[in-house]
């Protein structure tokens, strides 16, 4: 028995995954709190609101919190609707933090800078296991807790422009006057820093492709408007993904009509190109592959996905790959040359164990630099780790997964790891009405994509089926 039963599980982020870790101990009777650096619910999904996800409702809603919401007259969506990212947060978590189970329980404004265990740091065994965990806060404050459950996803660390993993010459530089990161919204508020403008696009995943679409619309509508899409492989089959073959439709059609906006010209393919400096040219960046190749563009967007970051976690004994910043056991599973989003088997907390009992990253930080994270992946991770943390093994270890299979969430084994995003996951433009053929992709672990298509004909967005 836990020796600081007595205390909370912390839970680190009230993303959807934190939140439903958070249904799961509230079902179990265990007393717990959840720590948000934002000023409210699932603040990483509220800034990409904008966004329509590929997958329905059926795949973005976990079992622990429907029994809740619904024991307390809540009224699900219908399963078959595609909802936009902002929808998922006023139609489910919002309601979900307010129940009696969960309220009062949730802090926001509240940055984890650091775990350790009580007054031990990491080279300190003897005692170990009988001291509870010690975390601080951005403000100072500090609060124990007899186990952690990480569930921060990767949202606040994009992974760099520059080919190789590094920095491209001049990134820093140009960071904050030309370069923008994680799905703009470019039809919305974002629409005059691009409306005029030439922006090339870095990135081969579902968020470069919903910026592509995003501003081929924009194209149409603001004279002057340039689109060009630096993509470090030789062709773009990745962001084509499978089509009609795809299980999510709407997921299928975003690599299509990416790939038809190239092929009529409306979006300039530059393939092969690996960034290697970015030169601030006056009100223009200059954009130079290894290769030679150039590009001046007056804004870039960085949509080469993203990585976790385990600074927190430096006083915790963690043993994490050294490929894919997971755990090793569960590294095999989702390493992404031999994985899709939809062949990920079912894995729980056996898989998600540390050398430090009773850590766990759970949700999109768990799959380390892997893009194959999916959202109802993150759903059974909770329940899993939240029944082991309650003592029902049989329940822990029983994991199961039915997921959709798709042909856009693989990478090729050329794929260089920085060059991934969460396939699953990433946010799309609002919904608008525009000329057929557009539309857009995904969202922190939500396969997403903007509805552009005439409003008769809205076949939904992006991809709510991953996400942390």
């Amino acid at each position: 028995m836990n020796p600081h039963s007595t205390l909370p599980v912390a839970v680190i982020g009230a993303g959807p995954v934190g939140l439903a870790a958070a249904a799961h101990l509230a079902e179990r009777g265990l007393d717990f709190v959840v720590l948000e650096a934002g000023n409210g619910p699932a603040a990483a999904m509220s800034s990409w609101g904008h966004v329509r996800v590929f997958s329905p409702w059926r795949f973005n809603i976990d079992a622990a919190a429907r029994r809740l919401l619904e024991a307390d007259g809540w009224i699900a969506p219908n399963p078959e609707d595609l909802p936009l990212g902002s929808q998922i947060v006023t139609d489910y978590l919002a309601p979900l933090t307010k129940l009696p189970a969960l309220a009062g329980r949730v802090r926001y404004g509240a940055e984890v800078i650091a775990i350790s265990r009580d007054g031990l740091d990491r080279l300190r065994s003897t005692g170990r296991e009988d001291s509870p965990f010690l975390i601080r806060l951005a403000d100072g404050q500090e609060l124990t807790a007899r186990a952690v459950i990480d569930a921060s996803g990767t949202w606040p660390t994009p992974n760099v422009i520059g080919g190789s993993g590094l920095p491209a010459h001049g990134e820093a530089d140009a960071a904050a006057a030309f370069i923008d990161t994680a799905l703009p919204d470019v039809l919305g508020t974002d629409r005059d820093r691009f409306a005029g403008k030439h922006t090339l696009v870095v990135g081969a995943g579902h968020s470069a492709a919903n910026t592509l679409l995003a501003l081929a619309q924009l194209a149409t509508e603001a004279p002057g408007t340039k689109v060009s899409w630096a993509i470090r492989t030789g062709a773009a089959t990745r962001t084509y993904g499978g089509g009609d073959a795809d299980a999510l439709p709407a997921r299928g059609a975003l690599g299509s009509r990416v790939r038809a906006l190239v092929d009529s010209g409306a979006i300039t393919l530059h393939s092969g190109f690996s960034v290697r400096s970015i030169a601030v040219d006056g009100e223009q960046v200059a954009v130079t592959a290894r290769s030679g190749a150039t590009v001046t563009a007056d804004r870039i967007v960085s949509a080469t996905g993203f990585r976790p970051d385990h600074t927190i976690a430096a006083e915790l004994r963690l043993d994490l790959d050294p490929i894919m910043g997971s755990t090793r056991a569960l590294a095999p599973l989702i390493d992404p040359n031999q994985h899709s989003c939809g062949t990920v088997p079912p894995h729980g907390v056996d898989e998600l164990t540390h050398p430090e009992p009773d850590y766990f990253a759970i949700g999109a930080k768990s799959y380390g630099r892997a893009p194959t994270f999916l959202m109802a992946t993150g759903y059974e991770q909770a329940r899993s780790v939240v029944a082991a943390l309650a003592g029902d093994w049989e329940a822990a270890r029983d994991v199961q997964l039915e997921l959709p299979e798709t042909g856009v969430c693989s990478s090729a084994a050329a794929l260089g790891a920085d060059d991934a995003e969460s396939c699953c996951g990433t946010p799309a433009p609002q919904a608008v009405e525009a000329p057929r053929g557009l539309a857009t992709g995904v969202a922190g672990g939500l396969l997403t994509l903007p509805v552009v298509q005439p409003v008769a004909e809205q076949a939904g967005t992006g991809g709510g089926c991953c996400g942390s």
